[in-house]
């Protein structure tokens, strides 16, 4: 998974996390805005949530950091997002000593 998860935040706090990640899904697949296979999408529910999206291909996740101007359109309004590479953090027990 090192690599093929982004994270993605400017998504609009007052939709469903269903409906946040149907959206998602749908832009992040389209060649046009450097997307691919998709193989998990989490949104994170709060004040400013955001996504952990994972790609079948790091060079997908590569891509789609490389592209910019990432806008999602819901019911007529446009969201600018803001996409960076997802470092995941380990617990203590997973740090080999």
């Amino acid at each position: 998974m090192a690599g093929r998860t982004v994270r993605v935040s400017g998504i609009p706090p007052d939709l469903p996390p269903d409906r946040v990640a149907d959206k998602l899904t749908i832009h992040f697949l389209r060649s046009r805005n450097g997307g691919g296979e998709i193989a998990d999408v989490r949104v994170l529910p709060g004040p400013q949530p955001c996504a952990l999206i994972t790609f079948e291909a790091l060079e997908v996740a590569r891509r789609v950091l490389k592209t910019e101007g990432h806008v999602l359109s819901v019911g007529g309004k446009m969201y600018p997002l803001e996409v960076t590479a997802h470092v995941e953090e380990l617990s203590p027990d997973q740090v080999e000593k």
